[in-house]
């Protein structure tokens, strides 16, 4: 289904490109996409959090994918949000 705002033509054209990849290559493409929006998003949240550590940033991009509910299924608390890294003003 073509997305509302991408003209007809430029959607014939994505679907020409997308026709003559392998299925091989249509799942590299898809990896890379998603380690991109990872990336954009743990960018995101250093900046709101700067005094975060790795771990940190790891745990909360966790509970932004998983959702509260199964985020503490998994790391339990893991992440306190007691103001150990402040975000930014």
């Amino acid at each position: 289904m073509r997305p509302a705002d991408t003209s007809p033509e430029a959607w014939k054209v994505f679907i020409g490109l997308m026709s003559k990849m392998t299925p091989a290559e249509k799942l590299r493409r898809t990896m890379e996409y998603s380690e991109m929006i990872r990336l954009a998003g743990e960018a995101g949240l250093r900046q709101a959090y700067p005094l975060a550590g790795d771990r940190e940033i790891f745990l909360r991009n966790a509970r932004r994918r998983l959702g509260p509910g199964l985020f503490r299924r998994v790391y339990g608390a893991e992440l306190q949000d007691d103001g150990s890294a402040q975000r930014s003003s």
